[in-house]
C-alpha cells in the first residue's frame, strides 16, 4: 500500500471526521465511564482456561493495532496497564456503531462494550456489541511492529520522543514502565521518609536571595512588589529556619531550578529531596541513605541487588568510605592534602598538577575549582558500587562543621553510584559568627572570579542567632536515583518533559 503524506492523511481523518458527524454521532463525547482497567480485567476474566459467562466487560483506550476482514475486523485496544484484542462485525454491532467501526483508525481513542471470549489462538479479546468513539485520531502515532513479544520498527527517534513525550508513552511501553516506576519509587521514598518520624514541608520556589547552594539561578520580576526574585537552587536555608523555629525532622521533595548546562546528568529543572534532622550529624545522614537505597531496591527489584548496564550494584551495608582528596591522591597521584590550611593556594601550580594529568582547566578561576575538576574527570566515573565520598576541604564547603581537632576539613560526604554523584551531606554549620564568616569568604571568591559560590543571606544569620539545634543534612538528586533503578543512560529519560531547545 502507497504510503499517504501528513497532508493527504490529515485530509483522510478529516473526512472520516466528518462522515461520522453526518451520522449524527458526537466523535469527542463528554464522558465515558471506565469501571477497570485492561490489566484487571485479564485477571478478572482470563486468568485460567474458561471464560466466565458474562456480556458486560467495559474497556476504554486507545487502537494500537487494526486487522479488517471485510466488514469484521480485529482491534487491538492499549491502555495504562496493557492491552487486549476487541472484535466486531455487522452483526455484532448496532448499524450505525458498524459504520462508525468502519471508519476507526489507529490512534482513536474508544469505549467498547461486549462478552470476552478467547480467539481459536487462546487470545484473550471481547466481542463487542457497542463500540464508542470518544476521540477521533487526526494526527498519526507511530506503528510500531510486534511479533513473538519482540518488537520491530521502534519509535526511537530521541529528538522526536523527548519533544512529543505523549507520543512516546503512547508506543513505548518500556517508557510508560519507567514513569510508572519513578512514582512508585517516589512513593516508596515518602514513605520511607514517614516511617523514620520525619515531616514532609513546603518552601518557597522563588526567593528574594539564591542561596543554599553554589549555583547560577533563573532571575524573574515581581511586578506588584517591584522588587527582583529568583528561582530556588536549593531550599537547605529555609529548612534549617524550620530546625530553628522547633521542627526536629524535616524533608522536603523539591522542584530546583539551576541556570546550567545540559548533560546525561544535568537538566535545569530537577526533583530533590532534603532532610533535615536536629540533634544529628553526618553519620546519621550516611546511615539514611543506606537504608533508603537498600528498601529501594528491595522494593524495586526484590533484593539488594540491581542492574545497571553492564553493572550489578549491590546495596549490601555498610558502604565504604574514603576520602575526598585520598581517592584523588590514589587514581591521580597528585596530593591536594599539602596545600590545606594554605588562605592563599596557589592556582597555576594546581593547574599544572592537572593538566599533568590531561585535565583542563580553562574554565577554573579559584584554586578548589581546578581541585574539583580533577576529581570529576579522573576519579568519579571509577566508582561504580555505592560509597561515600569523605572529609572535603573546608573552602569547598561553606555550610558544613569542620571535623573536630581540623580546622581545614568539614564533616560532609557525597555518595557515589554507577559514577554519579547522588547526593550530598554535612554535619550543620550552626554558628552565626562562623557562618557570617563563610558567606563573606564566598563573597571575596566571588569578587576574584569564581563561577559558583554561596549568596549571602543575612536573615539567615539572624534566625542561626536565634539558635540552631545540631544537625545533620542531606540532599538527594530525586532524578539520577530513578536512573539507576530503571537502568536509565540519560536523565531526559526520567524527566517527562526534559527542556529542549526550541524548534527552529
Amino acid at each position: 500500500m502507497e504510503e499517504l503524506n501528513p497532508s493527504e492523511l490529515l485530509k483522510q481523518r478529516l473526512q472520516k471526521l466528518n462522515n461520522i458527524k453526518s451520522l449524527g454521532i458526537e466523535p469527542y463525547p463528554n464522558l465515558f465511564e471506565k469501571e477497570k482497567t485492561i490489566s484487571q480485567i485479564t485477571k478478572e476474566y482470563f486468568s485460567s482456561e474458561s471464560v466466565p459467562e458474562v456480556s458486560d466487560v467495559k474497556i476504554a483506550g486507545r487502537i494500537t493495532a487494526k486487522r479488517p476482514m471485510g466488514k469484521a475486523g480485529f482491534l487491538q485496544i492499549t491502555d495504562i496497564s496493557g492491552k487486549m484484542q476487541v472484535y466486531a462485525n455487522d452483526k455484532t454491532l448496532p448499524s450505525e456503531e458498524h459504520e462508525v467501526f468502519m471508519e476507526l483508525d489507529i490512534g482513536d481513542i474508544i469505549g467498547a462494550l461486549g462478552e470476552p471470549f478467547r480467539t481459536k489462538t487462546g487470545e484473550a479479546s471481547i466481542r463487542a456489541r457497542e463500540i464508542k468513539l470518544l476521540a477521533k485520531n487526526l494526527s498519526p502515532i507511530p506503528v510500531v511492529k510486534e511479533k513473538d513479544g519482540k518488537v520491530f520498527d521502534a519509535f526511537a527517534d530521541i529528538e522526536t520522543r523527548y519533544r512529543q513525550r505523549y507520543l512516546d508513552l503512547i508506543v513505548n511501553s518500556e517508557v510508560r514502565n519507567t514513569f510508572l516506576m519513578r512514582s512508585k519509587i517516589i512513593s516508596e521514598i515518602r514513605d520511607f521518609m514517614n516511617s523514620k518520624g520525619f515531616l514532609e514541608v513546603e518552601t518557597p520556589m522563588m526567593q528574594s536571595i539564591a542561596s543554599g547552594a553554589a549555583a547560577k539561578p533563573f532571575k524573574t520580576h515581581h511586578n506588584a512588589l517591584d522588587i527582583p526574585l529568583f528561582m530556588r537552587i536549593a531550599p537547605e536555608l529555609y529548612l534549617k529556619r524550620l530546625l530553628v523555629g522547633g521542627f526536629e525532622k524535616v524533608y522536603e521533595l523539591n522542584r530546583n531550578f539551576r541556570n546550567e548546562g545540559i548533560s546525561t546528568k544535568h537538566n535545569p529543572e530537577f526533583t530533590m529531596m532534603e532532610v533535615y534532622q536536629a540533634y544529628a550529624d553526618y553519620s546519621h545522614m550516611m546511615k539514611l541513605v543506606e537504608d533508603l537505597f537498600l528498601r529501594l531496591a528491595e522494593k524495586v527489584a526484590g533484593g539488594h541487588e540491581v542492574k545497571y548496564g553492564e553493572h550489578t550494584i549491590s546495596f549490601k551495608t555498610p558502604w565504604p568510605q574514603k576520602t575526598y582528596l585520598g581517592i584523588i591522591k590514589e587514581k591521580t597521584n597528585i596530593d591536594f592534602s599539602v596545600y590545606l590550611g594554605n588562605e592563599n593556594p596557589p592556582l597555576e601550580e594546581a593547574k599544572k598538577h592537572a593538566e599533568a594529568v590531561g585535565v583542563d582547566t580553562k574554565k577554573c578561576a579559584e584554586f578548589w575549582e581546578v581541585v574539583d575538576e580533577v576529581f570529576s574527570e579522573k576519579v568519579e566515573n571509577e566508582l561504580i558500587q555505592p560509597i561515600f565520598i569523605t572529609e572535603y576541604p573546608k573552602a569547598m564547603s561553606p555550610l558544613s562543621k569542620n571535623i573536630p581537632g581540623n580546622p581545614h576539613l568539614v564533616e560532609r560526604f557525597e555518595p557515589y553510584i554507577v559514577g554519579r554523584e547522588m547526593g550530598n551531606a554535612f554535619s550543620e554549620l550552626n554558628d552565626p559568627i562562623e557562618q557570617n564568616e563563610r558567606f563573606k569568604q564566598q563573597l571575596q571568591l566571588k569578587a576574584e572570579g569564581a563561577h559558583e559560590t554561596i549568596e549571602m543571606d543575612e536573615d539567615y544569620i539572624e534566625a542561626l542567632k536565634v539558635g540552631m539545634p545540631p544537625a545533620g543534612g542531606l540532599g538527594i538528586g530525586i532524578d539520577r536515583l530513578v536512573m539507576l533503578f530503571t537502568n536509565s543512560s540519560s536523565i531526559k529519560d526520567v524527566i517527562l518533559f526534559p527542556l529542549l531547545r526550541p524548534k527552529a
